[in-house]
This record gives structure tokens, C-alpha cells and sequence, in this order.
């Protein structure tokens, strides 16, 4: 038998994180109408992360889970970010 705790998340956080990703979602979608020129993909990227960082935590239970699966998440979204930076390099000095 497993060792694991569960952990039960109360429906109250799923609607409060829910709300919250759809406020990020409309502010995404705002910054799209403002002029930002070369700093609209950063906010972007920012934004999105953000989102995902939650969802991460709280619909895929990361926060509860053991610290291995944390830091393995961790280091697949640092890997994302090098190739992102090494892309905007690459096309910024063509």
C-alpha cells in the first residue's frame, strides 16, 4: 500500500483560482489592445506563466505532492524558459 496522504482541496479554492485564471486570462487579453511593442511577448510569456504556475500547483496537486515532483516541474519549466531566451537571441541578433 502507498504511504501518500490526500489531501482534499475544497471547492471554494477550484472557484477562487478559477476566477483568478479568468481575471489573467482578461488581462491578457487587454494588454493585447495596448501598445507595447517589443515588451507585448513578455507580458505575454509573464502572464501565462503565471497561469500555469497556478494550475500547476492547485489542479495538479503539485503543492501537495512530494518535494521530488516540485523540483522536477521546476526543472522542466527552467529548460522552457533557456530555450525560450536562447529563440529571442537567436532572433534578435539576425
Amino acid at each position: 500500500m502507498s504511504d501518500t496522504t490526500h489531501h482534499i482541496v475544497p471547492y471554494r479554492t477550484y472557484a477562487l483560482i478559477l476566477l483568478l485564471l479568468l481575471v489573467l486570462t482578461g488581462t491578457s487579453v487587454a494588454v493585447t489592445q495596448i501598445e507595447l511593442t517589443r515588451w507585448a511577448t513578455l507580458v505575454a510569456l509573464l502572464i501565462a506563466s503565471t497561469k500555469s504556475a497556478f494550475v500547476l500547483a492547485i489542479f495538479m496537486h503539485l503543492r501537495f505532492d512530494q518535494r521530488v515532483y516540485r523540483v522536477m516541474a521546476i526543472f522542466v519549466v527552467l529548460v522552457i524558459a533557456a530555450v525560450i531566451v536562447l529563440t529571442f537571441f537567436d532572433y534578435g541578433f539576425r
